[in-house]
């Protein structure tokens, strides 16, 4: 506030820093979920940085090697500027990605981990002495269904979303509260290997183990990196090679820079694919063109390996050829026939409360409410408003809180403002909603 110093660098809270006089604003890896707040208030980055900007003239800068398709979305439409580096800063060439089909290896009796040619590509480089990343993909875990067999995902018929499996047998979609019963046996072609994935950082590094033997192998987790300094001691014992494996989950491989991986392995493509969450693709996208991004960063070329049950979806083929713009034209049509965002926006209301019947009460009362006001006024009348639910959240119920979701989709984000500031109108002195909490979140990242 003093005027002492002139840059701030900082995570998403680095904006409230009273400057007088911004001239200059960059968000890095601008893609990045964590960029939203998930407490109270609920903000975008992404969006302060906008308005601040606004307020005082100055310039955003977003960076990413794979934007979110909101900002992209922004981009096309002429509303940002759009600039793209299409060579790596430091030179050298993009690696070779190979897609290995897990249906396939099952059906050649292979029941590791690692498909065939992963495990030659690793006995290959512990040969040579060079350096290798495995990346088990566990983002957005929530216990999807599929088929070991022929790849099949049990999905919900209304949503496009995958069911999730709850603890009382039953598979639920989160987005319309469809369910049905578990499944013994797949649907498609019959077989009983139709079952939920669990794999962790530690079972991947006994299966290595078994295969390859006694080598020097460094774990990157959430149990591995619980005090303060572990992050960087991981990795800087990764880059002084006195690990020759570095197996770990999406913090191994966001920007880091070792020249002497030649190696990539992505072990389980489709965990963050087939969520109920509707940016799966895009998040499979990212993680995947991060992750091969990691291969080949020194004077030799790099290889990757994608291990997936779902080699033909786009998300998986556009990223083997880091092809952002053949992604983004194949997701914006799936956004757009579904309504949602970009092309739609979406209001998420939260309710909780230790009470079941009176939270699914209020949330009654509430999804009838909107839906009268909304047909009684003249403006709201002529929009195009969807409301889904209300419906139990992706966890229904949490320490003993029960928790539900109302889902409210229109074009203008205006109109969604307008129909919360009603909502807390209607809420606020209403014995309906005395011990229900309510939280409204605009185009919510996660969480579903």
């Amino acid at each position: 506030k003093k005027g002492e110093i002139d840059i701030i660098i900082g995570p998403r809270s680095a904006l409230f820093t009273p400057f007088e006089n911004i001239g200059l604003i960059i968000i890095d890896e601008e893609h990045e979920n964590t960029y939203k707040s998930e407490s109270m208030p609920k903000y975008h980055a992404r969006e302060v940085a906008v308005e601040l900007a606004r307020l005082h003239g100055a310039s955003v800068v977003l960076g990413s090697a794979t934007p979110s398709m909101e900002s992209y979305y922004k981009a096309i439409n002429g509303e940002y500027g759009l600039f793209t580096l299409k060579e790596r800063l430091a030179g050298g060439t993009l690696p070779t990605v190979y897609i290995e089909d897990l249906r396939e290896e099952m059906k050649k009796g292979n029941r590791t981990i690692f498909s065939v040619r992963l495990q030659e590509l690793i006995r290959d480089r512990l040969a040579r002495g060079e350096q290798i990343m495995l990346f088990l993909n566990r983002r957005g875990y929530s216990g999807f269904i599929s088929c070991r067999s022929c790849g099949h995902v049990m999905k919900c018929p209304h949503c496009d979303v995958s069911l999730s499996k709850h603890a009382n047998g039953k598979l639920v979609c989160h987005y319309c509260g469809y369910e049905q019963p578990d499944v013994t046996n797949c649907p498609e072609c019959g077989s009983k290997y139709i079952l939920g994935f669990k794999a962790g950082t530690e079972k991947v590094e006994e299966g290595f183990r078994k295969l390859f033997g006694d080598v020097p192998i460094l774990r990157m987790d959430r149990d591995t990196t619980k005090t303060k300094d572990s992050y960087e001691e991981i990795l800087s014992q990764f880059m002084e090679e006195k690990a020759q494996v570095l197996i770990g989950t999406q913090m191994i491989v966001k920007g880091h820079d070792f020249p002497n991986v030649t190696l990539v392995g992505v072990l389980a493509a489709d965990m963050s694919l087939h969520v109920s969450d509707f940016h799966g693709a895009e998040r499979t996208f990212q993680l995947l063109t991060q992750a091969a991004g990691r291969a080949g960063r020194g004077s030799e070329p790099g290889e990757v390996v994608i291990q997936t049950y779902d080699p033909e979806h786009y998300a998986i083929v556009t990223a083997k050829e880091q092809d952002y713009e053949s992604f983004y034209s194949q997701e914006i049509e799936y956004r757009k026939m579904m309504f949602y965002p970009p092309v739609w926006n979406l209001l998420v209301i939260w309710a909780t409360s230790l009470q079941e019947e009176r939270l699914e009460k209020a949330t009654e009362k509430m999804a009838n409410h909107l839906s009268v006001f909304i047909k009684e006024d003249e403006l709201l009348a002529k929009e195009k408003i969807q409301i889904v639910g209300p419906t139990d959240a992706a966890i229904s119920k949490i320490n003993d809180v029960y928790r539900k979701v109302i889902y409210l989709k229109t074009k203008e984000y205006d109109t969604l403002v307008q129909i919360k500031d009603r909502m807390e109108w209607y809420i606020k002195d209403n014995k309906d909603f005395q011990n229900v909490s309510i939280q409204f979140d605009f185009n919510p990242v996660s969480g579903f």
